[in-house]
């Protein structure tokens, strides 16, 4: 458990930049480019700490709090969520709950920022980042609590376990659910596109325009940082490895199943293009569908409990 436990926190620190590295060399692999190094996104995030932020005449000190309530709370949820099965730092009762009203605290934050600059550029981007979260929010607790209802258990903990029928019939929806969600949070296609400048399709990218020097690290990290918890828990989810009898084999099949997933994402990107914004919520309908056909089947499986 201890071995789990440090390959939590290091995980914590080093995949939010190898993460998104991995996806940009799978890109570059099938564009026919060599690609930036893998290390990219931490030079850039060293590069950034190391520069003042600027700020507008407008803005008000919600613009300069939102970076730090932004990474504050992608930290708080890293610690709740677990990185490798079994390993959250401070498990308790239903954590699953107050892991999604942190992260969605984290968007709020994110969202006022975007407003505060009295762009109604940044404004567009915000209003569709809102109805993303209408749609994305529902679903993530329809997954955790399909998940908390099969396993009989309410801590991430235990509910990223599977075990029983819960392997073969409820898993393989949330994987798929968890998948489909952690394109929508951590804005990449065919729901949002990281690298676009265009204006009438940035969605994340238009909430950050105003952020410079230190508070853009914060914005970038605590995105990484978000795509490496959803990583996480879908690792945990389809990890064959029991945490209890292997936690170190557990924990480093978990974390080789992090890159799989990153390499998974940089094919999407690669194969699939943007869609439409009337196609969202149809998106999203399908997590939600997924979610709700597993909760079925936890439910009316009396060996799940």
């Amino acid at each position: 458990m201890l071995a789990s436990l440090v390959l939590h926190l290091l995980g914590l620190v080093l995949l939010p930049f190898l993460l998104p590295g991995v996806i940009n060399r799978v890109k570059a692999w099938w564009g026919g480019r060599r690609g930036a190094p893998l290390l990219q996104p931490f030079w850039d995030t060293r590069r950034l700490l190391g520069k003042q932020p600027v700020y507008s005449d407008v803005t008000t000190a919600v613009f300069r709090l939102a970076p730090l309530v932004v990474v504050a709370t992608a930290v708080v949820a890293s610690l709740l969520a677990p990185l490798v099965p079994g390993a959250g730092i401070f498990p308790f009762a239903n954590d699953f709950v107050a892991f999604a009203y942190v992260v969605g605290l984290g968007r709020m934050f994110l969202m006022l920022a975007a407003l505060d600059t009295g762009s109604p550029f940044e404004g567009m981007g915000t209003a569709r980042e809102a109805t993303f979260a209408v749609f994305a929010e529902p679903a993530l607790f329809l997954v955790l609590g399909t998940l908390a209802l099969g396993s009989g258990h309410g801590n991430f903990a235990e509910l990223m376990l599977p075990h029983g029928w819960q392997a073969f019939l409820v898993s393989p929806l949330c994987a798929t659910a968890l998948f489909l969600l952690l394109l929508i949070e951590s804005a990449r296609l065919p729901v949002d596109d990281p690298t676009t400048h265009l204006e009438l399709t940035m969605i994340h990218e238009v909430m950050i325009l105003d952020h410079s020097g230190v508070d853009l690290a914060m914005m970038q990290y605590a995105a990484g940082l978000k795509l490496t918890l959803y990583a996480g828990m879908l690792a945990a989810l389809v990890n064959p490895f029991p945490a209890h009898d292997q936690p170190l084999l557990s924990a480093l099949v978990s974390l080789a199943l992090m890159f799989v997933t990153a390499v998974a994402i940089g094919f999407v990107e690669s194969l699939v293009a943007r869609l439409r914004m009337r196609l969202i919520p149809q998106f999203a309908f399908v997590i939600a569908a997924l979610g709700v056909v597993a909760l079925l089947l936890a439910s009316t499986q009396p060996e799940l409990g």
